[in-house]
């Protein structure tokens, strides 16, 4: 695999001979990274970029494990600042609000500010939150966690300004995106409620001790009919896992959550991010017929948000477990119902550890959902 040669080819496609003023990469797990960026800069020269490794990347061309995607952002009447927090997983509120920083430096009628983080940083939810602390109701943001493969090892976030690239890991990538025209956001998962709900009567972040007072995990596998034996070996509980999230009751619907772990001498479940006590939770199911329609849904949402305005071009963030559902076949059927949806429209992608995108109050952390990112 020749890194250097992947990423000037990648960029090249994205960048078409124009100027770009920002420059967002993705890539799999095993490329030289340093080589990588470099080749990309040999195309794009000292522009902004934000990037990470992913579980899987994909473009108008097809799904690859193994490949690069690169989007380039310019043109007359758009504005970035990029920036980048390191150490995270110590100060998760602090790098969020460090990196919306960013905000304050673009002036325009539309902005969001793209964020990507280390997907293996528990509890992103409080990143989210400091940017909002920052950025505040009038600022969207969206983005993803940086993924490795499922290895669950080491993810990496990419980072360029003027004086160079970096190759990090526990950062917080980010760039505001400001726009003459508007920005559209789109969000939809495509599960459905299966059973009665719960009341969440003991938690704490991500670990969830007590469902309608019992343990979360008896309560879980008892939902669903399942032997504790299903816990005993970890590949075979992630798949279990990943075809049977939980839904947290929201007003505008579910936000979902990848159950990671379970305990089998306390019973409690481990979640990727907060389910708060006293929420209430259902465990959700969904077909590869459910999950492809999540793609319209969410497409559908962004392009309403331009209003008369024609895409111009789109970032997809989606959840490595609906990845892992759907198969290379169901994927490849996911990623051609976007080409339809928008035509010749360029876009690009990564399956995350975990999608972002608030657009209403404090809260903005996903996981099994697509998250969709339209220009004018």
């Amino acid at each position: 695999m020749d890194s250097y040669a992947a990423g000037v080819a990648a960029a090249r496609a994205a960048v078409a001979g124009r100027t770009a003023k920002l420059v967002v990469v993705f890539s799999a797990i095993g490329h030289d990274f340093d080589a990588l960026l470099a080749g990309v800069r040999e195309v794009t020269g000292p522009v902004p970029l934000v990037g990470c490794s992913t579980f899987g990347q994909f473009t108008a061309d097809g799904v690859s494990v193994h490949g690069v995607a690169v989007a380039a952002f310019g043109g007359p009447g758009f504005t970035v600042s990029a920036t980048v927090s390191r150490g995270a997983s110590e100060r998760r509120r602090e790098a969020g609000s460090e990196v919306a920083g960013s905000i304050a430096e673009v002036v325009a009628p539309h902005k969001i500010l793209l964020l990507l983080c280390d997907g293996l940083t528990r509890e992103q939810q409080e990143i989210v939150r400091g940017a909002y602390s920052v950025g505040g109701a009038a600022v969207p943001l969206v983005g993803g966690c940086a993924a490795d493969l499922l290895h669950y090892e080491r993810t990496f976030q990419f980072f360029g300004d003027e004086s160079g690239v970096e190759v990090l890991s526990d950062a917080v990538v980010g760039a505001t995106i400001g726009s003459d025209a508007p920005i559209g956001i789109g969000v939809a998962h495509g599960w459905r409620k299966v059973g009665e709900p719960a009341v969440v009567t003991r938690s704490s972040g991500g670990e969830l001790y007590e469902l309608d007072g019992k343990p979360a995990l008896d309560w879980y596998l008892g939902e669903l009919g399942a032997p504790r034996s299903v816990i005993e070996d970890v590949p075979t509980f992630h798949e279990f896992a990943y075809h049977h999230p939980l839904g947290l009751s929201r007003r505008s619907g579910e936000d979902m959550r990848v159950i990671h772990n379970a305990d089998g001498t306390d019973g409690h479940l481990t979640c990727l991010t907060d389910v708060p006590q006293g929420a209430l939770v259902w465990v959700m199911e969904a077909d590869e017929t459910d999950l492809i329609a999540a793609v319209s849904q969410a497409h559908r949402a962004a392009i309403d948000e331009l209003g008369d305005a024609t895409p111009t071009g789109v970032l997809a963030f989606d959840c490595g477990a609906r990845f892992a559902m759907l198969g290379p076949d169901g994927a490849d059927r996911e990623i051609a119902e976007m080409s339809r949806l928008i035509g010749d429209v360029p876009f690009a992608g990564f399956y995350t550890y975990g999608e972002i995108a608030r657009t209403r109050g404090a809260r903005g952390m996903h996981h099994v959902t697509l998250v969709v990112l339209a220009f004018a």
